[in-house]
């Protein structure tokens, strides 16, 4: 994936954050609007992140957006800085082990 594409990823990611936090706008509003965002940022993130990985995070999605208090949690930008910082990193330091 380009860099471009990387960056996108993760201004997509704040911004589903973002939508997952409006909950908090209006309080009495929040149980409704988690009913319905949870399977969808589950979702979402499954389309986002391909393969083990996407499926582990759409869960956590889902169970982070469901249950009340946890929508504070930045899950998508978490994944992207998992999969873009965190796992590049990994996949850096094996490259220099094995040559």
């Amino acid at each position: 994936m380009n860099k471009e594409n990387k960056y996108l990823k993760l201004l997509v990611g704040i911004v589903f954050d973002l939508i997952g936090y409006a909950s908090f706008i209006i309080p009495w509003f929040a149980e409704i609007t988690d009913v319905i965002w949870a399977p969808v940022s589950a979702y979402l993130m499954a389309r986002m992140y391909k393969g083990k990985k996407g499926k582990v995070a759409a869960v956590v999605s889902f169970v982070e957006e469901a249950l009340p208090w946890l929508d504070i949690i930045p899950t998508f930008t978490l994944m992207w800085i998992y999969t873009y910082v965190i796992s590049s990193e990994s996949k850096d330091e094996k490259k220099t082990i094995e040559v």
